[in-house]
């Protein structure tokens, strides 16, 4: 024991020792970076252009096959979304072979195969590889494109789009990429309902003509396969492809702000603020000083443990996590610092972020901060080598890129002969805090005031408003006055005159609705029950599942998920008496009228039938358009909002038949198939 003891103490002064020798104010002498073997991989070219990677890997009885047009980006212009809708056509059998078939044979082979605009793959196990390149080839070479895909995917795609329309981050997302590169760059366009319908069935066709050409295409084959069987099954599937040249394309230089500026984006129905800081860069990866740019960005934005998040998530709690990416693409870059914030710090959280932006431009990084980025890099680095498909994108990227021969092999290298100086140097050089859009998409009536008093440069930053699709526009009015005369009871008497008049209205007793959604693919059904004597039942199914379900026989209720039931409290019962009503507005109770705001760029009144429900009433029509409910459950508070459209008459009454329900980033977009005015009800439905 006493021989341990000594022992002990001799390793902590030995330890104590070592620390003290240690100047932690300069930076530590890199140790020597991993030795990086990395095998190159056999190719060969046809005569037709196209380049063919293969990558011989036998640990498991697998190959995958990735075909890669490298095009020159293209505009769209008034058709943007041909490219997205191209792709979504392809892949659905070819001339040879019937849809049907082609996916039930490829599906028989427990095979992946996929073909887009620009690109198709194929995965399968190594016996069926052969005739699995054969369908990959014969999909992608000579695809069948009917009319009927070419009408399905667009509602598809239509559908996309309008349900973007109402997510702040992919408002956010499109708007920021449309100010940064602007409308005439690629990277800058983005499709919309109009674009879409401007799409006809032959400019799909065309599109397929014209970029899908072996010029300037890539074949990379990884796995259980040897070189010589991968070149004669490659000749046989694509020899026969017709040489073609890719139409060349030159794209206008982006331009940053002349200032840092914020663009905003009124979103009403926002419960937080979306927040991009970007600038636009130049930046390719071969140039001296792509690492010291990685590595800057790693450090302020690239991990859990970066600068942005520390500050954003940890210190202040005004989010779930902030990040920040940096591009190096050959045509375009952009430096981008993003996160998702409540309203209310929505400003604070821009402060915070500038300051961090600031913080790695004007103070050199700390030894460990640079030392722990170096050895994730390192990390990193080596697990992507367990996996055979790195080496051919390794060879791909220097191709396609014209980077040295050895970059990979030095890769590590250079990440570690980085220094604080470099950094800041890089930091410096992207991070362009003097020319930075602020791009905010959130509810204007909660954030602008905040906004409109940043002070981020000794003075007040300027703000500039923007729609949805990036155009420039007048600062909304957010406090606009009530007209004299008008209250809760007018605007409730104006609905009801607008679905029918209030003795149709009276007249209705009992009411079922019926509509359907889906939601990631799978198919929803809700179902809705409501008794002018203040019963109500509404039940969601999921595959004739019943998923959920709320009821109320007028004295008690529950709600009801996965089984398990949760009786009302006092203050749901009260609720539920009024919820179960067919139209509330027959009865004014404690409703008042609080402001008007903007629902879809048109005026409506907001009236509060409760403390946690606002219901929206448009102006000149007066229907409902939407409604709020804040719900609260612990620390956390989420608002439901539901939009009502496309209204229509049924038994001498107008309902909305889209009814769209969004809670947090999900969002769901009922589509009403029946409804029965003064249906029978027994009393075992409201149970």
């Amino acid at each position: 024991m006493k021989t341990k003891l000594v022992s002990m103490l001799m390793i902590c002064f030995v330890t104590l020792g070592v620390t003290a020798q240690i100047d932690r104010s300069k930076q530590p002498q890199p140790g020597p970076a991993p030795t990086i073997n990395l095998g190159q991989p056999d190719s060969f070219t046809l005569k037709n252009g196209l380049r063919v990677l293969v990558v011989e890997n036998n640990k498991l009885p697998r190959v995958t096959a990735s075909l890669i047009l490298d095009n020159d980006p293209h505009s769209e212009n008034e058709k943007a979304g041909l490219g997205s809708l191209t792709g979504a056509v392809l892949g659905n059998g070819t001339k040879t072979i019937a849809k049907e078939a082609y996916l039930e044979e490829v599906d028989f082979l427990g095979a992946n195969v996929s073909i887009g605009a620009e690109s198709a793959f194929a995965s399968s196990l190594s016996k069926y590889f052969p005739r699995v390149l054969e369908l990959m080839a014969d999909g992608a070479l000579n695809p069948l494109i009917t009319e009927t895909d070419f009408e399905a995917e667009k509602t598809k795609l239509i559908e996309g789009i309008k349900s973007n329309e109402k997510s702040v981050g992919a408002v956010a997302s499109r708007v920021s990429s449309y100010l940064a590169y602007g409308e005439k760059h690629p990277y800058g366009e983005f499709a919309t309902e109009e674009t879409i319908n401007n799409i006809t069935f032959q400019d799909v066709k065309s599109y397929y003509d014209r970029y899908f050409v072996p010029s300037k295409a890539y074949l990379v084959i990884v796995g259980d396969i040897e070189f010589r069987d991968a070149k004669k099954l490659v000749k046989d599937a694509f020899g026969d492809w017709k040489k073609s040249e890719a139409l060349s394309k030159t794209t206008v230089k982006p331009v940053n702000a002349q200032y840092t500026q914020v663009n905003f984006i009124d979103m009403p129905n926002a419960v937080q603020s979306e927040l991009r800081l970007e600038n636009t860069i130049d930046l390719q990866m071969n140039d001296e000083d792509y690492f010291s740019a990685l590595v800057a960005n790693q450090i302020l934005g690239g991990s859990f443990g970066s600068y942005l998040n520390m500050n954003l998530r940890e210190a202040n709690g005004y989010t779930y996590g902030a990040r920040s990416s940096i591009g190096a693409d050959p045509y375009a870059s952009r430096f981008v610092a993003s996160t998702s914030v409540r309203n209310e710090v929505t400003d604070s959280a821009i402060v915070e972020m500038v300051k961090e932006l600031r913080r790695i431009r004007t103070e050199p990084v700390s030894a460990q901060d640079l030392n722990n980025t170096k050895n994730k890099y390192a990390g990193n680095f080596v697990l992507q080598l367990e996996n055979p498909a790195t080496i051919a994108n390794f060879a791909l990227n220097i191709e396609r890129y014209n980077l040295p021969k050895d970059f990979y092999k030095n890769y590590l290298k250079n990440i570690n002969a980085v220094t604080m100086e470099d950094v800041q140097a890089a930091a410096n050089k992207y991070v362009m805090v003097d020319n930075m859009r602020i791009v905010v998409a959130g509810k204007g009536k909660d954030v602008v005031e905040g906004l409109e008093n940043l002070n981020l440069n000794g003075k007040k930053t300027p703000v500039f408003y923007f729609d949805k699709e990036g155009n420039k526009v007048d600062k909304p009015v957010y406090d606009k006055e009530i007209p004299e005369g008008v209250t809760a009871q007018t605007v409730y008497n104006s609905y009801l005159e607008a679905i029918g008049g209030k003795a149709k209205v009276e007249a209705v007793n009992t009411l079922s609705m019926t509509a359907g959604a889906t939601m990631q693919g799978t198919p929803l059904e809700l179902e809705i029950k409501k008794s002018k004597a203040g019963k109500m039942a509404q039940s969601l199914y999921v595959m004739g599942n019943v998923m959920s379900k709320q009821a109320f026989n007028g004295t008690s209720g529950y709600a009801m998920a996965q089984g398990q039931k949760v009786p009302y409290d006092e203050e749901q019962i009260a609720k539920g008496k009024t919820d179960a009503l067919p139209f509330p507005e027959l009865n004014l109770g404690e409703a008042k009228l609080v402001r008007i705001e903007a629902v879809d760029g048109s005026d409506a009144y907001v009236v509060m039938p409760s403390e946690n429900v606002e219901d929206y009433y448009d102006v000149k029509s007066g229907l409902k358009v939407k409604s709020t409910q804040t719900r609260s459950q612990g620390a956390q508070t989420m608002v439901v909002t539901t939009l009502y459209k496309d209204y229509q008459e049924k038994e001498g009454i107008m309902f909305p038949m889209t009814i769209s329900q969004s809670f947090g980033p999900q969002s769901i977009d009922f589509k009403v198939s029946n409804i029965v005015v003064n249906p029978e009800f027994a009393d075992s439905d409201f149970e």
